[in-house]
């Protein structure tokens, strides 16, 4: 945990002694795959971290229909929109994978952002980089065909602001994307077939390498070719 915590972008801004009083206050939790490490309801009473491991944040219906929001992988920090809010967790968070997890008190988040100027620098980032995924998650869903949706779900977890240390081999599988994109793991393999001919990754045993992020980016296959709507 203390590595993962000294390396966060936030941490660089703090004294020695903060953040040798930070990582004083904090915890470390472990979870198996397929468990709950944080549920819809719940009262927020830490900013947490992912240490290592893979996750996902999702809603659930009543009726039981789940949407997955977006994948959590190591060095992301979530939660803040609630801590800030003093309300209830709007969100599911379960491990895909064995997966690590760092804890911070409220206390502590709160202490820092009281204290640190550099701190809330970097909240205002992620919050901004969290907006502009969803909205192009929106976006994806809305205009984008299978394919270019299942590209740029992977191009979402690299994205610098939330994964600046993101490494280009990802250890995902078929089910976990079709998770994040929302699309079957047979509709999955198909997608990932046809990005690994136009060279934009490179299939592995245990996942995958990005071989051209921006490609991901901009992936627009079977485009209608309409012209966009404009505002008068």
């Amino acid at each position: 945990m203390e590595d993962m915590v000294r390396k966060s972008r936030w941490a660089t801004g703090l004294s020695p002694a903060d953040l040798e009083h930070v990582l004083g206050s904090m915890q470390e939790r472990q979870f198996a795959r397929g468990a709950c490490i944080a549920r819809a309801g719940q009262r927020v009473e830490h900013w947490m971290g992912l240490i290592d491991g893979f996750a996902k944040m999702s809603v659930a219906s009543e009726e039981g229909r789940v949407s997955t929001l977006t994948g959590v992988s190591h060095g992301v920090w979530f939660g803040e929109g609630s801590l800030f809010k003093h309300e209830a967790r709007r969100y599911d968070v379960f491990a895909l994978r064995p997966t690590r997890v760092a804890l911070m008190p409220r206390r502590t988040f709160e202490w820092l952002r009281g204290t640190s100027v550099p701190f809330n620098h970097y909240l205002q980032d992620l919050l901004n980089a969290r907006l502009s995924l969803f909205i192009g998650a929106l976006e994806h869903e809305r205009l984008l065909d299978t394919d270019a949706r299942v590209a740029n779900c992977l191009a979402s977890l690299f994205n610098p602001d939330l994964y600046p240390d993101a490494p280009r081999f990802l250890e995902v599988g078929q089910v976990e994307i079709g998770l994040l994109a929302n699309v079957s793991r047979q509709r999955v393999n198909v997608a990932l077939q046809r990005l690994q001919a136009l060279q934009l990754i490179r299939l592995e045993k245990r996942g995958l390498t990005v071989l051209d992020l921006g490609g991901l980016v901009n992936y627009k296959a079977n485009d209608t070719g309409a012209p966009p709507v404009r505002c008068a």
